[in-house]
């Protein structure tokens, strides 16, 4: 395969034009040549990112083939025509399947038995007719089956319109209700739906309550969240008695509910908000069970009657343990599930309710990751969850809970001869700066030799609380089978060692993050996987900000570096509450608008912190309709690189310009845009 033109002067790259914008904050002037970028309706904006856009073409034109080489091969390893296991509700079995050339799902079910006719409630297919994108947010049937509310965004801005239809005879009822977010609910009438708005700043803010038929500016307003700061959610208890409304932040939370058997009654505050407790409630019979950190940084399990749900009445289930992480719970008519993280690793608990017997779920490899299934059954002794790791691709068991048994309905097929058992994976500790012990996940195809040459992709995210379990990809074969080492560091920020991992990299201990990660790099480099000259760094959305900092601070860590919608304006964004989630994202980074934060922030702010110096080899990727990182934020940053950097290297910004945060919403399209990815990241890495 050719080399990448690092320097063909024949194709010349975009040359963003320069236009200062002053910008001042606390006595502090900083000038922004790049912040018309922002101006989405400009076409000289536009034109720019399809200019941006052709260079990227252009300059990976003699790729192509090896492009349609990796999409082959990925696709040649999916089962293009395929069905999930079916998941019983009451006397139906409901069911997606996909089709070989469709992009998108269909949602069945059957009826008494899995012999019955199949009944097509969604076709996605359908739906997506004369649209570039479609991305489906919600699915509910109505507690009677006859009933779908169902919810698409068609431009990747995550602003989702309503539709309820009869699942039966198809025809859609009622007006359609624009400007929906993720969560709608059915009380147990099967007339009533209670959904949220999005604000201008794409933030759920508002809870409605919806007759069926009705006009939906006749819709009750249940809940308005005043604070700037807080999302409204809406979930529904799997024994079906209450419908929960949760308004919350990144650190405080407070639920409301109404009995779904009388859903027109007002909601009821189950516990006033308080400055960093948050809660979460579920329901089992004549108790409701709260998981919640109230002096108990790792949380805590607690119980209260229904009828008395006050704090004075609430007793301790499960204590507060310094070394454990209580994840959550499901709560079934005789069992609950505890989800618990220990070193790092999920943990599968099951409590017998009647005899209060535990047992654990016990997994055997180095690293893996356990996804709980919808259950949405509440009688019954059987749970179903996912399992993964690195090397299993995605395996559907039942589990019953009370022999102890565990069944595989399904692991997702590999096509092409996938054999396991030629693939490794292994889970150590890297030694950070100051003496803390980082987890990094790790995989590689067997033979691999500790002799410093193995190409490498080093992951991180760091933000959140959010851990990043492995998983197994077919896609990543591509690079496992030319030898690469795919890795995970598991850096401060994240929630894999507990909630002191997430507050020991955020707010004014960020820089934690970017130097864990470093740190990770030096690690691979030292015990001979690795070398910088081979490795490629890659980081999507605050992972962006990541792959941006580390880029800035120790550019010779990488030879290449991929930042997918990449967080990288980090102060301006923070400094501008018009923009989604800015506010809300107060209580992660801090507020710019205090002086200490400003500046700790501006320090690592990757665009403020671009310099003349160089860079490696940098891909960055956007969505022009992204909610969460704004286009301008990698074509600002772009701009600026190519304007300052004193080196060769490629740097190429790649715009979707027809979707949002997660990039293309159809199967075939996302494996094209990973074909471009994985092409340059091969080649930047001289494989």
């Amino acid at each position: 395969m050719a080399s990448l033109p690092l320097t063909n002067s024949e194709i010349k790259p975009p040359i963003a034009k320069k236009r200062p914008h002053t910008l001042t904050m606390h006595g502090d002037t900083r000038i922004d040549n790049y912040y018309w970028l922002r101006e989405k309706t400009n076409p000289e904006v536009i034109q720019y990112l399809h200019d941006e856009n052709e260079y990227t073409q252009n300059i990976l034109q003699h790729t192509e083939q090896f492009q349609k080489q990796l999409y082959d091969e990925m696709l040649g390893r999916i089962k293009e025509t395929d069905l999930s296991v079916p998941e019983k509700i009451d006397e139906y079995y409901y069911y997606s399947r996909t089709e070989k050339g469709k992009q998108y799902s269909i949602y069945c079910r059957k009826q008494g038995t899995l012999d019955a006719d199949e009944e097509v409630i969604l076709d996605v297919n359908e739906l997506a007719k004369g649209y570039e994108y479609l991305k489906l947010g919600v699915a509910e049937i109505s507690p009677n089956h006859k009933l779908l509310a169902y919810s698409i965004d068609t431009d990747g801005s995550e602003s989702y319109t309503l539709y309820i239809k009869d699942s039966v005879s198809n025809q859609l009822i009622g007006t359609p209700i624009s400007d929906t977010y993720y969560s709608v609910e059915w009380g147990n009438d099967n007339k009533t739906v209670f959904y949220t708005k999005l604000d201008e700043t794409k933030r759920p803010y508002k809870a409605y309550r919806h007759i069926l038929g009705s006009d939906p500016a006749e819709d009750t307003l249940l809940h308005q969240e005043t604070d700037p700061g807080f999302f409204v959610w809406l979930y529904k208890t799997r024994s079906n008695k209450f419908v929960m409304m949760s308004c919350e932040n990144i650190t405080m939370s407070e639920v409301r509910y109404v009995n779904a058997d009388n859903p027109e009654e007002e909601l009821r505050l189950f516990q006033p908000r308080q400055p960093d407790i948050e809660y979460t409630l579920d329901h089992h019979e004549d108790t409701f069970y709260i998981v919640t950190n109230e002096n108990a940084k790792n949380f805590k399990l607690m119980a209260t009657p229904v009828t008395t749900p006050e704090k004075s009445h609430w007793k301790e289930v499960i204590p507060h343990r310094p070394e454990i992480k209580l994840e959550g719970i499901d709560i079934f008519r005789e069992h609950m599930v505890i989800y618990e993280r220990r070193s790092g690793l999920k943990n599968l608990r099951v409590r017998n309710l009647r005899t209060d017997d535990i047992h654990d779920v016990e997994f055997s490899e180095p690293a893996y990751n356990i996804i709980p299934s919808d259950n949405p059954e509440y009688k019954t002794d059987i749970l179903r969850f996912q399992y993964t790791s690195f090397i299993t691709p995605m395996s559907v068991f039942d589990y019953n809970m009370n022999t102890r048994e565990r069944e595989l309905k399904k692991q997702t097929e590999v096509l092409g001869g996938y054999e396991p058992d030629q693939y490794a994976s292994e889970r150590f500790f890297a030694a950070a700066r100051d003496g803390t012990q980082i987890p990094v996940s790790m995989v590689y195809k067997k033979g691999m030799k500790q002799h410093g040459n193995n190409p490498t992709v080093l992951y991180g995210y760091g933000a959140y609380g959010i851990s990043q379990d492995v998983n197994f990809s077919s896609n990543r074969l591509s690079l496992l089978d030319r030898g690469f080492i795919i890795a995970i560091a598991h850096i401060r920020g994240g929630g894999e060692m507990g909630r002191q991992w997430y507050e020991d990299g955020k707010f004014l201990k960020k820089k934690n993050t970017f130097n864990d990660f470093i740190d990770c790099a030096q690690h691979l480099f030292e015990n001979n996987y690795t070398s910088p000259d081979k490795t490629v760094i890659y980081g999507g959305s605050a992972g962006g900000m990541l792959i941006g900092a580390v880029l800035n601070m120790r550019p010779d860590i990488c030879r290449g570096a991929v930042a997918n919608v990449p967080f990288v304006d980090v102060l301006t964004t923070m400094l501008d509450p018009s923009i989604p989630l800015t506010v809300i994202e107060y209580d992660e980074w801090g507020n710019p608008n205090e002086k200490e934060y400003y500046d700790y922030i501006k320090s690592y702010s990757p665009y403020d912190n671009v310099t003349g110096q160089e860079y490696p080899h940098i891909l960055a990727l956007a969505g022009l309709n992204d909610p969460r990182v704004q286009y301008w934020e990698p074509a600002k940053w772009t701009a600026k690189l190519r304007d300052t950097k004193t080196d060769g290297n490629l740097l190429l910004l790649k715009t979707d310009m027809g979707a949002g945060h997660g990039g293309a919403s159809g199967r075939y399209d996302y494996l094209k845009d990973l074909a471009l990815e994985y092409a340059f990241i091969l080649e930047v890495a001289g494989k």
